[in-house]
């Protein structure tokens, strides 16, 4: 039988209320690149395993020059508020680059890059969740010695300035370069909380968990439609299994989400199906107590981004994960 729970305020209000909230102030983490504080995270996808046009020169008649790689890709965007300029926020984060042994491959403002061109060839999170002022943006590329990729593109646009960043990092190798400044060690911020982000990796899921209260099973794959779990293991329902077994007192949350394809009520029900389907995989490949899970289903309700492109509706077909403390 379904351990169900109801979406009252009480499970809905943590679920939707972090994709809403300001963001955490960013301070300096132990390693990796950091945002400004007051950086409001927007959105953001990860990809096992893609390939990322990397942009090396300005828009021309053919095009963008670039070059293909491989690896594991992390796409995210922030807002950040306030009158800084473009230069002002993307200043400091290419300075780390180059202090973290970055070499620049191609930089360029609005203009020097081919205005309109430049930012249609590229690829851009869509909006709201990244917004490109093709008068009033600058674009940096750079790369590691050991193949790790950073691209970041800053644009002002009304009162806010928008900063995407795309890292394509090697297979095997799943550290995220820009950080939000908080280690596992920090035990958070009394902050409001980022959004559930997709992360994958058992380490970054349980970090995630334990700093956010929630988290998305972003290894998992659902198309349009489907409730059936496939018969792969996940590393996400690993890393959650060994954590409660090793965390009594905790209980915790399934909360499947849809794209926007059907009608509100059948995407609550494929949603929570969806839910039970993880759960049950959770029992089935655990000794943990069926009472310690709990499922409910969203719908449509808590999009990570637009629904108007397929990546975007991929992206948004999910079951994350409430940590709840008994």
């Amino acid at each position: 039988m379904i351990r169900r729970a109801v979406l009252t305020s009480r499970w809905l209000a943590p679920v939707l209320a972090g994709l809403f909230c300001a963001g955490l102030p960013l301070g300096v983490a132990a390693q990796g690149i950091n945002l400004p504080a007051g950086a409001r995270q927007l959105a953001e996808r990860a990809t096992a395993l893609g390939s990322y046009a990397v942009p090396l020169g300005p828009a021309s008649d053919d095009g963008v020059p670039e070059r293909q790689v491989e690896g594991q890709i992390l796409r995210r965007s922030w807002r950040v508020s306030g009158d800084s300029t473009v230069l002002q926020i993307l200043a400091p984060l290419r300075a780390q680059l180059v202090a973290a042994g970055y070499e620049l491959l191609y930089q360029c403002p609005a203009r020097s890059c081919g205005g309109f061109d430049f930012r249609f060839d590229i690829e851009v999170i869509p909006a709201p969740d990244m917004t490109v002022d093709v008068s009033n943006y600058s674009f940096v590329s750079a790369e590691h010695p050991d193949g790790r990729i950073v691209t970041l593109l800053v644009s002002r646009s009304g009162n806010a300035t928008f900063v995407q960043v795309i890292e394509v990092t090697p297979e095997g190798d799943s550290a995220p370069v820009i950080t939000d400044g908080t280690s596992p060690a920090d035990g958070g911020s009394d902050a409001a909380p980022t959004a559930a982000l997709p992360l994958i990796g058992a380490a970054e899921l349980i970090t995630g968990l334990r700093r956010n209260g929630r988290a998305v099973l972003a290894d998992l794959e659902f198309e349009t439609g489907a409730v059936t779990l496939g018969a792969k293991p996940y590393d996400s329902l690993t890393a959650l299994a060994e954590f409660l077994s090793q965390n009594p007192d905790f209980d915790v949350l399934l909360v499947g989400h849809t794209d926007t394809v059907g009608s509100l009520a059948q995407n609550i029900a494929i949603s929570e199906r969806r839910a039970d389907a993880v759960r049950r995989r959770l029992l089935a490949d655990s000794a943990l107590n069926p009472a310690r899970i709990s499922v409910a289903g969203a719908g449509f309700m808590a999009p990570l981004t637009t629904n108007l492109t397929p990546e975007g509706r991929e992206a948004n077909r999910r079951v994350e994960v409430v940590l709840i403390r008994r």
